[in-house]
């Protein structure tokens, strides 16, 4: 068909050139008499005019007739699809709703079936691509490769059979309507918890009425997204939706926690809900457990948000800007140690270990749990490797013990392994971390009986799973303070003894992760925990003392310090040299040290601690969570500090990954500020 529009476009070429040719030449011949051509022309008029008529004529003669051949080459090659498939067959793909299309190699339509003529789609002569784009993914892909594609409000699926220049198109409107319908429809479980329940009946000067009106929040708002509630605890509700309620409530980002903050203003104590959330798995049986174990991580990270889980997909997480509620009491804390210690007792051998690039409060609860280890009669080691431990730490455990004593409480990586092989029933004690892809010996978790955890940062996806006994408390300042508390208040008689070499450790790791007492998440169990090694001996000159800068560290934070940026009002954050290789404690100090200028609400510090890895650490005064930007770029912690690795990237990459999570969820990690009487 193209060929013979191109045909006849160059013959009425030819004679448009022709004729201009020829009325110009007449033109000039005549303006500028040109050998007595004025006085010729004139005499000729008639002869002219006729001359122009028919040229005129035979122009249109040749549009009729260049139209003529053209719509009777159409009708030679307009086949029916019956004439080609056969009357039946024709009926099965009328029934199934099916559409062909065959093209040239250029891509341009020669053919259409009924379908098409039938709604009106006319393509004849069109380029397919140029008409939908989709289709391009078609044309270097396999033959069972589909594309969806949307026209004249109607949903086709598209296969390409290239050896024939064949396009299959399957309406499939009503199935995704019925596809939509039933996702839409789908079975939603979850449960709704009131988060301090119990701290509002027992210190709330009319708690009755501060519930209350919790509860009313919580049934105006189930009942404006459609969502049936029943009350399944005194503190805790079951409740049932479906999809489309959940997405208009994720679209809503939860602001039923909003709406509880508002109600606890002016409150001695602010009610906070946890909810979690299980959708997209056809087992209410399976929802259920999905919906349980999001409302355990929910509590886990601190309450006061919402957990959604999506059957085979990461978790998804709503709200979390407000501190961890302190919900430890001493009858709780004497039950978790007893357990801790019934499990120890139960064990053969107990190994002991923190995560990697160890800091002060990592194996400063390792040997706490030690103590507690060694009190029970149980041989147990903690696993140490200096190669994996920052500078300050491996000082102070050359300080602290003799070469000799060393020997006896600690073991490298690799003996650990082994002697986790050798014998049976043996304990894994984790501490100051769950994740077991930072854990100082990842091959150890595979190699053991049971495995204990005990963490004071807030739960991520990436969990240790296999665990017998978890007790993780966003509200501790620290690991070493949730052990003191372990040790202090647990049943044993005699008392369980810690030696002062082990206190003093554990004092300079509340020392680091309070930074001093000045952290958000320093209490007064914080406080109390430090009396308590002090009672046992701890040193806290020593303890400082081990946490003390050298001149080249000082330095070097100095210069990081230097390089201080303000991408929003009260944000800052800084950078090392690319060449520069730089401790996790280090970028830490240097985040603390911005947090104490004034109008400073958040500080992110990046530098390079290996080769191939490059470290982002975030503090906050509380007013931003910055967990949930560590969490935006794969990294984790409590809402006033966090931090984020990145392998394979630079600085300057980095930097650019910080930029961009602020730009997007810097207004949603603003915490909701909270007045108190």
């Amino acid at each position: 068909m193209k060929k013979y529009i191109k045909r006849f476009k160059f013959i009425i070429l030819i004679f448009f050139i022709i004729e201009v040719i020829l009325y110009a030449g007449f033109s000039v011949f005549y303006y500028l008499d040109l050998f007595g051509a004025k006085a010729i022309l004139e005499s000729y008029v008639d002869v002219i005019f006729y001359g122009v008529a028919g040229t005129a004529i035979i122009n249109l003669l040749l549009t009729w007739i260049t139209l003529l051949i053209v719509s009777r080459s159409r009708r030679e090659t307009d086949l029916t699809a019956a004439s080609l498939l056969g009357d039946d067959i024709q009926e099965a793909y009328n029934f199934g709703v099916i559409g062909l299309v065959i093209v040239d190699e250029h891509n341009t339509v020669l053919w259409t079936s009924e379908l098409f003529r039938d709604r009106k789609v006319d393509i004849l002569d069109h380029n397919i691509i140029e008409w939908l784009p989709a289709l391009a993914e078609l044309q270097d892909a396999s033959s069972d490769s589909v594309v969806t594609v949307e026209f004249s409000d109607r949903n086709y699926d598209v296969k390409f059979l290239s050896d024939a220049g064949l396009y299959i198109f399957k309406d499939t409107t009503e199935y995704q309507s019925l596809s939509t319908f039933a996702k839409n429809e789908a079975v939603v479980l979850g449960f709704i918890m009131i988060d301090n329940f119990s701290n509002i009946n027992e210190n709330a000067d009319d708690a009755s009425d501060v519930i209350s009106k919790v509860r009313n929040a919580i049934f105006e708002y189930t009942q404006d997204y459609n969502v049936l509630i029943r009350r399944y605890k005194t503190d805790t509700y079951f409740m049932v939706c479906n999809y489309d309620s959940l997405r208009k409530m994720m679209d809503d980002k939860f602001s039923i926690l909003d709406k509880i903050h508002e109600i606890g203003e002016k409150e001695p104590i602010c009610p906070t809900l946890s909810i979690g959330i299980a959708h997209d798995f056809p087992g209410v049986n399976k929802l259920n457990e999905m919906a349980s174990n999001a409302l355990e991580i929910c509590m886990s990270r601190g309450g006061d948000q919402v957990v959604v889980s999506k059957y085979g997909e990461d978790l998804q997480y709503f709200g979390g800007k407000s501190k961890a509620v302190e919900t430890r009491n001493k009858v709780k804390v004497r039950v978790i140690s007893d357990s801790a210690m019934s499990l120890i007792k139960s064990s053969g051998t107990i190994i002991i270990m923190g995560h990697t690039a160890t800091d002060m409060d990592a194996i400063g609860s390792c040997l706490g749990m030690k103590a507690i280890c060694e009190y029970c009669n149980k041989p147990s080691w903690v696993v140490y490797d200096p190669h994996k431990t920052e500078s300050k730490t491996r000082g102070a455990m050359t300080s602290a013990f003799s070469r000799e004593e060393l020997a006896k409480i600690t073991l490298s990586p690799s003996d650990a392994i082994e002697k986790a092989k050798s014998k049976s029933n043996t304990l894994l004690i984790v501490c100051d971390v769950h994740n077991p892809d930072m854990v100082l010996c990842p091959q150890l978790l595979d190699e053991v009986d049971k495995i204990m955890i005990i963490d004071h940062h807030r739960r991520t996806d990436n969990f240790i799973e296999n665990n017998i006994f978890c007790q993780i408390d966003p509200a501790a300042s620290s690991a070493s303070e949730m052990v003191t508390e372990y040790i202090f208040y647990s049943s044993a008689n005699p008392r369980i003894i810690i030696p002062t070499s082990y206190a003093t450790i554990m004092l300079s790791g509340i020392f680091l992760d309070s930074n001093y007492f000045k952290s958000k998440s320093t209490s007064s169990n914080t406080f109390e925990a430090s009396m308590v090694l002090k009672e046992y001996g701890a040193d806290n000159f020593k303890a400082d003392d081990y946490l003390k800068d050298e001149y080249e560290e000082y330095a070097l934070i100095t210069k990081i310090t230097s390089s201080l940026t303000s991408p929003y009002y009260g944000i800052v954050y800084c950078k090392a040299d690319e060449t520069d290789i730089i401790e996790r404690a280090t970028i830490a100090k240097v985040a603390n040290q911005c947090m104490q200028m004034k109008g400073v609400n958040a500080a992110f510090v990046i530098g390079r601690i290996s080769e191939k890895e490059v470290n982002v650490s975030c503090r906050s005064d509380g007013t931003i969570s910055v967990q949930l930007l560590a969490e935006k770029m794969n990294g984790g912690g409590h809402q006033h500090s966090a931090a984020a690795t990145f392998k394979n990237l630079t600085i300057d990459e980095v930097e650019s990954r910080l930029l961009d999570v602020l730009k997007e969820y810097l207004n949603d990690a603003r915490a909701v500020p909270v007045e108190r009487k």
